[in-house]
């Protein structure tokens, strides 16, 4: 049976841990929530004490952690002392390239194999176990990583040598974050002229204003069911998480002299709606922003 060391409990890391244990994998599991442990344990992992105790049998160790700092911290003070020798590492956090590329490095130093490999699909692909998976590793280890993650993904993809995937994950985002603030304006103003929003999700679905933002996770409430408009947008992708995202691109931008223009307005309008209280709510409730009407 492998043995997986899962560190980082939250919104996402709950389900992914879930799935590794559904599919029969030993999951020794931490978090700083206990009820998040707790919820874990309901779901057939064990919970462990500490970072060192969960990693120290594990042959996979998982990470899902808020941001570069815990991630180069948890590394370097609690995993790299604790973990077994030759335990492949795989950090599914979504950090700045920059701190996985050095976490990678500090991993090689201490005879330990280093992935990054953010995800995408929110929540419900999460606890599914339907996530894409962008992965930066030395070639060789990319099949063993594909096996660990298994359990969680619909598709994984290498986008190259370390860091590659945090890459992969900041400019898909900046892409979605853009493309979602598109829809939003577009149905903002079918409602200011008097055209039925579902009529024109009907249309635009079917023309060249056809998008993953409109077909598949629709602002407006009724035309995609699973959508979190449906549900007052609670769950799916927190604006918050989004803002996090859109901030790591333009970092990135300044850092490489890249031109994204449309990137920083959406980054300044994500914050402006976080600021009015979004923060919360899944992104694509800046819809009602930018049709004037209060979300806090």
């Amino acid at each position: 049976m492998t043995r997986i060391a899962f560190i980082g409990l939250g919104n996402m890391g709950g389900g992914m841990a879930a799935n590794q244990a559904k599919d029969g994998r030993a999951v020794s599991a931490f978090d700083l929530s206990a009820a998040a442990l707790e919820k874990a344990a309901a779901a057939g992992c064990t919970p462990a004490g500490s970072v060192a105790e969960a990693v120290r049998d594990a042959e996979v160790v998982i990470t899902m952690l808020p941001a570069g700092p815990h991630v180069r911290s948890v590394y370097a003070e609690q995993v790299f002392p604790n973990a077994r020798p030759g335990a492949l590492l795989i950090d599914c956090s979504t950090i700045d390239v920059e701190s996985a590329r050095a976490v990678a490095a500090q991993a090689r130093e201490h005879g330990f194999r280093f992935a990054d490999a953010p995800v995408s699909g929110g929540t419900a692909a999460a606890v599914a176990g339907t996530l894409a998976f962008m992965v930066g590793c030395d070639e060789a280890d990319f099949a063993e990583i594909e096996q660990a993650i298994g359990p969680m993904a619909r598709v994984v993809f290498r986008a190259g040598d370390h860091g590659a995937g945090q890459a992969a994950k900041i400019c898909n985002n900046m892409v979605l974050g853009i493309s979602m603030i598109g829809v939003c304006e577009a149905l903002a103003l079918a409602e200011k002229l008097g055209l039925d929003p579902v009529k024109f999700h009907e249309i635009s679905s079917q023309s060249s204003g056809q998008c993953w933002s409109l077909t598949s996770y629709c602002p407006w409430p009724g035309p995609v069911p699973a959508a979190p408009s449906n549900r007052g947008y609670e769950g799916g992708f927190a604006t918050a998480m989004m803002l996090k995202d859109l901030k790591l691109a333009q970092e990135a931008a300044a850092r490489s002299g890249a031109a994204t223009p449309l990137g920083a307005t959406a980054e300044g309008l994500y914050a402006l709606f976080d600021r009015l209280g979004g923060g919360g709510k899944d992104f694509s409730a800046i819809l009602e922003m930018l049709r004037g009407r209060s979300v806090a």
